[in-house]
């Protein structure tokens, strides 16, 4: 049985362990596709995130950056008039979005 020593390799990458954390979370969290969003680049180190959120007020979104992770919450009051829909297309869930960042 043969050993190998991948100790000489790991020296070279001591700094890159933010990028291995990003790409191991890349693939772990399967969030599902609501809200549907869009991400752009404007720029050299400028990105634009937009989110289709229908229905939610300003203050039912909050936004939140914290150890380079951008979270978006959707929590939707509760609705106080008795309403009688004749089709429902809008979504009125909770949700909660992140985004790594760089």
């Amino acid at each position: 049985m043969r050993h190998f020593d991948f100790a000489p390799l790991y020296r070279s990458t001591i700094g890159f362990d933010r990028i291995a954390q990003l790409l191991d979370s890349m693939g772990s969290v399967d969030e599902g596709a609501y809200p549907p969003y869009n991400i752009e680049r404007l720029g050299e180190n400028e990105y634009r995130i937009t989110m289709a959120v229908a229905g939610f007020a300003d203050n039912e979104i909050k936004i939140e950056v914290k150890e380079q992770s951008l979270t978006v919450r959707g929590e939707k009051a509760p609705d106080d008039k008795e309403r009688h829909f004749l089709h429902r297309g809008i979504a009125a869930r909770s949700f909660e979005r992140r985004f790594q960042l760089a």
